[in-house]
């Protein structure tokens, strides 16, 4: 099993910054790759940030340039750096962590792991 703890977030002025951070504790050594979701209200949920193990990572078009995501060394904490933050960024972000597991048998299956959400609101 594992355990996503996320922190940071909150409110913040329109162009403001805030940082989220998540932990992932557990069965950590078959984590593939980390990354953060959001989701606002009436919306479905979606890709903010990703990164994975060798440290390839994606960004969505409404975000580049203005979020960052990174790791510690053991990869087990990832950090999403929100710069320039607008209005249209609020919503509740979820971290995630994918996980490729190979079973004895040479298959290989994924799982998916979600944090409980921390709220970002950008508001004058």
């Amino acid at each position: 099993q594992v355990q996503l703890v996320e922190s940071g977030g909150g409110l913040v002025q329109p162009g403001g910054s805030l940082r989220l951070s998540c932990t992932a504790s557990g069965n950590t050594r078959n984590i593939y790759s980390m990354g953060w979701y959001r989701q606002a209200p009436g919306k479905k949920r979606e890709l903010v940030a990703a990164r994975t193990r060798g440290g390839s990572t994606n960004y969505a078009d409404s975000v580049k340039g203005r979020f960052t995501i990174s790791t510690d060394n053991a990869e087990t904490t990832v950090r999403l750096q929100m710069n320039s933050l607008a209005p249209e960024d609020t919503a509740v972000y979820y971290c995630k962590s994918h996980h490729i597991v190979i079973n004895t048998y040479g298959n290989t299956s994924g799982h998916d792991y979600w944090g409980q959400g921390r709220q970002v609101t950008v508001s004058s």
